[in-house]
């Protein structure tokens, strides 16, 4: 299943804006605010996907009843690039129990892209919302590579994975290799061009160097 939640125009296209914006870019402070507000504004919509029950809340004056989601939650980071967005998840989700994991790229003879894990720290999975984020979705692999990782931790009621800047081949990649019954892909907007070398055009370069400095 996915989501685009640009379709409808907001305050989230003023800060994907910014963050592709090459002059509001040298603000590497400004820049990880945007994708933590970014970050809000994905919990927020995805929170009309949860399941509710009804609780009285004591009041000084009397009781409401108001209806609060029941799902156990899990947001799924990769360091480093995503903390921001992940924070931003965590500022409205804040009961949620969060998954880091560090990876790495190394290359083959034939010049062809191997992940590697350096860490991995993940909760129990089984009976959970999983929520996987990452500022960019390039060709997909990488994070079907990380989803697949993650489910060794058991089996998530849903998972949703949230990017706010994807291309076309990594949407389709994703939507090709997950059930759309089991996995929501969120994104804020969807660039169509891929070049060669998995770089997102326009996209907005690299998330991680742009919000920590250069490696």
């Amino acid at each position: 299943m996915l989501v685009e939640l640009n379709k409808q125009n907001s305050v989230l296209n003023r800060f994907i804006a910014e963050l592709r914006d090459i002059n509001i870019q040298k603000d590497s402070m400004r820049f990880r605010r945007n994708l933590e507000r970014i970050g809000e504004i994905f919990a927020y919509e995805l929170s009309k996907k949860l399941y509710y029950e009804t609780e009285q809340v004591h009041t000084p004056l009397g009781i409401a009843d108001i209806p609060l989601y029941r799902d156990r939650l899990v947001l799924s980071v990769a360091l480093r690039a995503g903390l921001p967005l992940h924070r931003g998840l965590l500022n409205y989700f804040d009961s949620a129990e969060s998954a880091f994991i560090s990876v790495y790229r190394e290359y083959d003879d034939d010049d062809r892209q191997i992940l590697q894990f350096d860490h991995f720290s993940c909760p129990p999975l089984d009976r959970k919302i999983l929520v996987i984020c990452d500022p960019a979705l390039a060709t997909g692999q990488n994070m079907i590579l990380i989803y697949s990782a993650l489910l060794k931790k058991g089996q998530p009621l849903h998972t949703h994975i949230i990017a706010p800047i994807a291309s076309r081949d990594g949407v389709e990649y994703i939507l090709k290799n997950t059930d759309s019954e089991e996995v929501t892909l969120w994104t804020g907007a969807i660039d169509e061009e891929l070049t060669n070398k998995s770089y997102i055009i326009p996209g907005l370069g690299d998330a991680g160097d742009l919000a920590y400095g250069n490696k």
